[in-house]
């Protein structure tokens, strides 16, 4: 268990003599209840993290862009602190390798569940709160942020619902969407595109937009959602592996 610890630390470039912090980060309650240590698991980290991410991110917000109304820096933490975000820097990590869980939940692969990695997230950030004080998690966390924050809008942040759906089925299955067009309506000026997105010649989503481009995204997006993942609050039966 502690040789997937450190494996889990050199990961993410961090030396600590609190090894234990990620330790119980990385423990998904069922592992903890299987071993009869129900409050060893990460939840009480989770917790912490939220708040501290929360806060992280609200700075950074306010700090660089100093002529947003409260509103709309409300909207745009909300789409950065939010599961799919923590999802997929969890992928991005390969988080996925080093938790912790119990038999069931193993056998069950949920290691992949948009609530694991996301809730392991938070515990992550909580875990590095207690190690290194807020300045020098703040800095981990922006860089773990990094892609979302590089492509920020001011006046609209989506989400890429097409990354999102494409690291999924990599990490759970190592295939990769396929998105194809098949209708164009309208005129040349204001011709509508629909696209469907398939897995394993599956069809898992439908779109429509004004550009390829904005209909393969709604196809993912509704693929996305037909897996359950845009909920507010996630519980593993939502996502059958």
């Amino acid at each position: 268990m502690e040789d997937k610890v450190t494996a889990f630390l050199e990961s993410i470039n961090i030396t600590t003599n609190k090894p234990f912090l990620y330790k119980q980060a990385l423990t998904h309650s069922s592992y903890s209840y299987e071993k009869k240590k129900p409050d060893q698991s990460n939840e009480r980290l989770e917790f912490l993290g939220d708040a501290v991410l929360e806060l992280i991110i609200s700075e950074y917000l306010y700090q660089t862009f100093p002529k947003l109304p409260e509103g709309k820096l409300t909207k745009m933490r909300a789409n950065l602190v939010c599961a799919p975000s923590l999802f997929q820097i969890a992928l991005n990590l390969k988080l996925d390798n080093f938790i912790f869980l119990g038999k069931g939940e193993e056998a069950n692969k949920g290691n992949l569940r948009l609530s694991t990695l996301s809730s392991a997230m938070e515990a992550i950030i909580g875990a590095m709160y207690l190690d290194m004080g807020y300045e020098r998690t703040a800095k981990k966390v922006l860089d773990f942020f990094a892609p979302f924050l590089s492509d920020l809008d001011t006046t609209l942040l989506k989400t890429d619902y097409k990354t999102l759906l494409q690291e999924y089925f990599q990490a759970k299955e190592g295939v990769t969407p396929t998105y194809t067009i098949i209708q164009e309506k309208g005129p040349d000026h204001k011709k509508e595109f629909i696209a469907i997105v398939t897995v394993k010649d599956k069809k898992m989503g439908e779109g429509k937009g004004f550009s390829k481009k904005e209909a393969q995204q709604e196809a993912a997006r509704s693929a996305w959602e037909s897996l359950g993942f845009i909920t507010a609050k996630v519980q593993s039966k939502d996502f059958p592996l």
